[in-house]
């Protein structure tokens, strides 16, 4: 079914609620594993990877393979993921995997780390490529098999979906066809919010493009570290005193990306606001299923 836009939302009146443990805010850290899934001839695509690189407008190379592109993309599985990896089991934090299913199933050492540590594993589609004119029938396909190999290698399926670069199909794909409980593939709130499908509630975690380090990857993006250590305070700091004036928690999602945050000058930038969030004792630091699991509890 076609999806009916809505700018109207909660409005002015959000539901006035506490986190676990009373918290105001609930920040939740997000790490997409991409790297193997992008496009390269050698996945059967007809050009390289153009998305998400230290080349910032990058041509895509028609036929052949980028090898500058791919060995970018090859820093993120090598030596990225396991900097953010020990950080994170370090402090004992919870973070979600986006996973792509090709890139997962090309790299069993970071499975085998992310099933040892834990982490939820949400699915992020099968191929790391833009569905947007991509034929439904082959977007079922990937969606599928991004299922199952989630399934296969972690031994249950996803409870959370985010493609990212989505077709007008993909909602309703992945609704009739997986056992997800929330997807993230929104931008709209600052806290999850129900929609209507086929009769029944379906859960919308919002997901977050601004508080996300792939803005050192864009135009009119992230410099250095500072840029995104500020942008990220801020942001908590504002969610964080409306709450804190309003009685109404709020949510902050961060995206990350093992070959930009990954690299060591813009490393450090993640652990000073780490650093900065030890500061307070009334904010929840979870995984998106976790988030999922409170408001079915409390708002279903």
């Amino acid at each position: 079914m076609p999806e009916i836009r809505n700018f109207i939302g909660y409005s002015n009146n959000p539901p006035i609620f506490r986190w676990e443990k009373n918290a105001k805010l609930a920040v939740q850290f997000v790490l997409n594993y991409e790297e193997g899934a992008e496009n390269t001839v050698l996945n059967g695509d007809k050009q390289s990877e153009i998305f998400l690189s230290e080349i910032i407008g990058a041509q895509p190379v028609i036929g052949q393979r980028h090898m500058n592109m791919e060995s970018l993309y090859e820093y993120g599985s090598r030596a990225g993921f396991w900097r953010i990896y020990n950080e994170f089991i370090n402090r004992n934090l919870p973070l979600t995997i986006f996973g792509v299913g090709l890139a997962l199933e090309k790299n069993t050492e970071v499975c085998d780390a992310i099933k040892n540590a834990n982490f939820e594993v949400a699915s992020h589609g099968y191929r790391w490529i833009d569905y947007q004119h991509v034929d439904p029938k082959i977007e079922l396909e990937h969606i599928i098999k991004s299922n199952q190999i989630i399934k296969n290698i972690f031994g249950y399926y996803p409870s959370g979906w985010y493609t990212g670069r989505t077709s007008p199909n993909t909602r309703n794909l992945v609704l009739k066809n997986t056992q997800v409980i929330y997807d993230s593939d929104a931008y709209d709130d600052d806290i999850p919010y129900w929609v209507e499908y086929d009769d029944k509630k379906h859960l919308i975690i919002p997901y977050t493009l601004d508080n996300n380090d792939m803005r050192f990857a864009t135009a009119q993006g992230f410099n250095t570290g500072d840029d995104f250590y500020n942008y990220l305070k801020d942001s908590f700091d504002t969610l964080y005193n409306e709450s804190k004036k309003s009685g109404s928690s709020k949510m902050m999602s961060v995206g990350l990306h093992c070959r930009i945050i990954g690299r060591p000058g813009r490393f450090q930038s993640l652990l000073k606001f780490l650093n900065y969030l030890d500061q307070f004792n009334d904010i929840w630091i979870c995984s998106r299923k976790q988030i999922a699991e409170f408001w079915y509890d409390q708002f279903s």
